[in-house]
């Protein structure tokens, strides 16, 4: 057993709800198969108290905290520096704290989003790519998807204002498109496109038998579909694409590798990321029979 003491160096995680958060189980769990003197553990913040937290964790020596919802984007401008990856994102997902209290955001989630794909031997560069949704998690995806040379990017959204904002953010970077779901132009570029990424939470536990509203038969069976969902480890719009013959992605490596990319700017180790998987399944299968 691991003991802690004074000598001990603290991670953890703030958002609000965070008592369902997976990271404690898997970053424990690396921490101790590392051999590091460091605990990990969840921090519930208010969502009026997001600034004051901050400075407590800071004022209180934590090494670092990974960020989840609602803070990614409210955290920004109350840190002293940005990665490239968190600029262009516009969201945090990890702040490291140096000796000298100065807290730099990252994103990891790109890191993680784009090993999902590296994991199958898929490649991007010069792909016809779909992206379904335009909120936090589809900001990671399409930059991952741009910056690995993607021949054009469309969007289906249902609020076709949110979209468009997300092209503007991202117009320098390549050749997006966005329309409605419901747009018969939509169906068109579905029905051409190598790559489909499905970013919104549309399927989630408990929800399982809910899809958006996009027709799986629609897309090329010789097409990669992706959701980034990862419980259930295969979604109602997973299961219709395999049916269809595509090949399918689910959240799980993009979890776990985001998890991995902070611990490595946290320690300076590389974690065990087989055994962050392994034990994201057992915990994964834990709570679904309980």
């Amino acid at each position: 057993m691991h003991v802690i003491t004074g000598k001990t160096k603290i991670l953890g995680v703030i958002g609000a709800p965070i008592a369902h958060s997976l990271s404690p189980i898997i970053q424990n769990a690396s921490l101790h198969e590392a051999g590091l003197d460091y605990v990990y553990t969840a921090f519930p913040v208010r969502r009026d108290a997001l600034a004051s937290a901050v400075c407590g964790l800071r004022d209180a020596g934590v090494t670092g905290f990974n960020v989840t919802i609602p803070f990614k984007t409210e955290i920004m401008p109350l840190l002293d520096a940005l990665s490239e990856d968190a600029q262009r994102i516009r969201a945090v997902n990890t702040v490291v704290i140096a000796s000298d209290g100065t807290m730099t955001g990252h994103n990891t989630d790109v890191t993680g989003f784009m090993a999902g794909f590296a994991a199958r031997g898929i490649g991007l560069a010069g792909k016809r790519t779909v992206l379904i949704g335009a909120g936090g998690a589809a900001r990671a995806a399409l930059w991952g998807l741009l910056r690995s040379g993607v021949s054009s990017v469309c969007i289906g959204v249902r609020n076709l204002a949110k979209g468009k904002a997300l092209c503007t953010d991202f117009a320098a970077d390549g050749t997006l498109a966005v329309y409605c779901f419901d747009d018969p132009h939509f169906r068109d570029v579905l029905c051409t496109a190598d790559i489909v990424v499905q970013t919104t939470p549309i399927g989630m536990s408990p929800q399982t038998d809910a899809m958006p509203p996009v027709d799986p038969a629609a897309i090329s069976p010789s097409a990669a579909v992706y959701d980034l969902i990862y419980t259930p480890a295969e979604t109602a719009f997973l299961r219709a694409a395999a049916a269809h013959g595509c090949t399918t992605i689910n959240g799980e490596t993009m979890l776990v590798m985001q998890g991995a990319e902070a611990f490595s700017l946290w320690t300076g180790v590389r974690p065990n990321t087989d055994l962050m998987q392994r034990v994201l399944r057992e915990e994964l299968a834990r709570r679904e029979g309980a």
